[in-house]
């Protein structure tokens, strides 16, 4: 009986087959992926909103941006309690973690004294501060570069994150001339300053909590991931700083890509076409990059008395 076999042009013509599956299911694969990382940024946002909307019912207002600046470390009384705004200087990402299930960071862990109990939050990372489609959880060791009270002489990690408060601005002007400041800040996070130590409630977002940005996705340079970049430094737990807090004035744009430009403190993803962005009332919705300048600058604003239309 004669052996059945293929010929060397059969066998081509399947490997062929196979190949333009392969390279046809590709971009359907990574679209489902990329579909599901987007997901989890959203449930970040969701949690991160939340424990705002949290720390709100335990004192009255929400998470401060701290401040007045970043030079700061973490502030805890003369026992090791961590304060809250108006006397704490770390920012909203250290303010929110007791509500986040991370209460134990936010007391700094078994640290002897307050300087250490700062390095113990500053240097952890958290997984909800991140989104997936542009990098993991991340830490990047450097010397103290902090002042205040005291700089500890130590070298540690510095944990990063993706996401930043609206707004760094305090004075929004519109296409039409129109100018509005606010003390301390225009956005439900405000900066806390010694002869102005402001806290915000939710009767102070007199636009509306579903018509004001909360928190959204930070532009990145994508060259300079794993490594001190530009606003990117000094981490999640940082008072008053583009690290924690980005512009709504400035259009939303995607990373970018180079070993030299430094960012421009701006909101944005590593998504195609649009950032995920939390509003007052703890909704996360993608806002797409195109989005008219005025908009988004009303959107940062609490109380400018516009109409927001998406």
């Amino acid at each position: 009986m004669k052996r059945q076999a293929f010929t060397l042009v059969e066998l081509l013509v399947v490997i062929a087959i196979i190949a333009m599956l392969v390279t046809l299911l590709l971009p359907a694969v990574q679209a489902a992926r990329e579909s599901a990382r987007r997901t989890q940024c959203v449930n970040h946002l969701k949690q991160l909103s939340l424990a705002f909307h949290a720390h709100h019912a335990a004192h009255g207002f929400f998470p401060s941006a701290g401040g007045p600046d970043w030079t700061y470390h973490m502030t805890y009384d003369e026992a090791g309690n961590p304060l809250v705004a108006p006397l704490q200087h770390g920012g909203w990402g250290f303010q929110i973690l007791p509500y986040i299930e991370e209460q134990t960071v936010w007391e700094g862990g078994q640290a002897a004294n307050n300087i250490d109990r700062s390095i113990m939050a500053i240097s952890t990372p958290h997984s909800f501060m991140f989104c997936p489609t542009r990098r993991s959880p991340e830490v990047v060791e450097e010397n103290d570069w902090l002042s205040q009270p005291k700089n500890s002489g130590k070298r540690f990690g510095h944990a990063k994150n993706d996401y930043a408060a609206a707004s760094h601005d305090d004075t929004t002007r519109f296409a039409d001339g129109t100018v509005i400041s606010r003390d301390n800040g225009i956005g439900i996070v405000t900066r806390m300053t010694p002869d102005k130590p402001r806290v915000t409630a939710t009767k102070h977002v007199t636009d509306g909590l579903s018509k004001t940005m909360l928190l959204g996705e930070k532009r990145m340079n994508v060259a300079m991931l794993g490594k001190m970049q530009a606003n990117d430094n000094e981490g999640y737990t940082c008072g008053w700083n583009h690290d924690t807090m980005r512009y709504t004035a400035r259009a939303p744009l995607p990373d970018f890509n180079t070993g030299s430009d430094p960012g421009d403190d701006r909101f944005g993803s590593s998504h195609t076409g649009g950032m995920n962005i939390s509003l007052g009332d703890a909704s996360v919705r993608f806002l797409e990059y195109a989005i008219d300048l005025d908009v988004f600058k009303r959107l940062g604003h609490r109380a400018d008395g516009l109409p927001v239309s998406f």
